[in-house]
């Protein structure tokens, strides 16, 4: 017995001097002091001992228990050590070297145009308007006063979801107001900022898929006088008092009378350049009076309320504000051009 202890304290060690990591220690303590482990099945067989060799047996085993107990917990704090030696090495970090450099994002020209125009016109006592992007054809034009057959409906000019021409990409953000007159209180007033799309072809001032800022007041009283002053007002604020603007008649199914409003061009300071294609003024919005079948349509009673609204397209004001020369360059992302805003 006392042979066989030994053997087994001998063996016991050399696998604990070997072994390198904490799995593998604690197989080792499992197999040797476990409930199942090789010292406890000989403690087992003392019964086969003689009474005087019992005690000096039993002493000698629990002094190999203690002695294994303590080279394991030291193994056990080796392992753990070279771990973190290890672990520090791999995470090392060196404080004397440059850091990357984190380029911080800013906003695109675009939306600081529009956040700009958000904050005149919250200021003149405004609400901002947010909308789904898809749309019914009865928001977005027969409440609208555009009937079948109006030139904007055509598949050559819209983008359709259905056969029957009912669920559509919104080519304006009037529906919004639409929205508005059926929801909100009189009177109202509001602008409905959002992305649009219409099937145009791409070039220095033209886009499939662009943005719009449209606004409407209703209110008693309300004359095209208001409606010229506000938007003078606007486009002084955006591009410096003196902005040269023009209005010129035109025709809307939404609204009567209509107009379009130019605003000089950037580029060539009304003299004409491949920006204006031109013609020295870059058109900028439609607006006019909103047309009573409108008002009728909302449930309001034109002869006791009257209103007006516009649309305008929010690329071109970003042009006209930061001197951009082609509308391409907004969409294309490249980052030599957006650094410079």
């Amino acid at each position: 017995m006392k042979q066989r202890l030994a053997d087994l304290r001998e063996q016991a060690l050399a696998e604990l001097k070997a072994v390198e990591d904490a799995a593998a220690l604690d197989s080792i303590r499992v197999k040797y002091l476990g409930k199942k482990g090789e010292l406890t099945n000989l403690l087992k067989q003392m019964g086969k001992l003689s009474a005087e060799e019992r005690p000096v047996m039993g002493q000698l085993a629990n002094e190999i228990r203690a002695e294994l107990e303590q080279k394991l917990d030291g193994k056990k704090q080796e392992i753990a050590e070279k771990m973190l030696e290890v672990r520090l090495q791999q995470e090392a970090l060196d404080v004397t070297m440059p850091g990357k450099e984190q380029k911080i994002g800013h906003k695109h020209p675009m939306y600081l145009a529009l956040d700009e125009i958000k904050d005149i016109f919250v200021g003149m006592g405004f609400t901002v308007l947010d909308g789904p992007e898809i749309e019914l054809a009865e928001l977005n034009f027969d409440r609208l006063n555009a009937e079948e057959g109006h030139p904007s409906r055509d598949w050559s000019d819209t983008f359709y979801f259905d056969e029957d021409s009912r669920v559509m990409l919104r080519s304006q953000t009037s529906p919004m107001q639409v929205r508005a007159m059926d929801s909100m209180p009189l009177p109202i007033r509001i602008i409905a900022p959002g992305r649009v799309y219409r099937k145009d072809e791409v070039d220095a001032t033209h886009s499939p898929m662009f943005h719009q800022v449209e606004g409407m007041v209703i209110d008693k009283n309300v004359t095209m006088a208001d409606l010229k002053g506000t938007l003078n007002a606007v486009m002084e604020k955006l591009f410096g008092e003196g902005t040269v603007t023009r209005f010129r008649p035109h025709h809307f199914p939404f609204t009567e009378p209509s107009c379009e409003m130019d605003v000089q061009c950037h580029k060539c300071g009304g003299k004409g350049c491949p920006t204006c294609k031109g013609e020295g003024w870059i058109e900028v919005l439609g607006a006019g009076m909103i047309h009573p079948n409108v008002l009728r349509m909302a449930g309001i009673d034109p002869n006791e309320y009257s209103g007006w609204a516009f649309g305008m397209g929010l690329e071109r004001l970003a042009m006209r504000r930061f001197k951009i020369a082609d509308l391409r360059l907004i969409f294309e992302n490249d980052v030599r051009f957006l650094e410079q805003f």
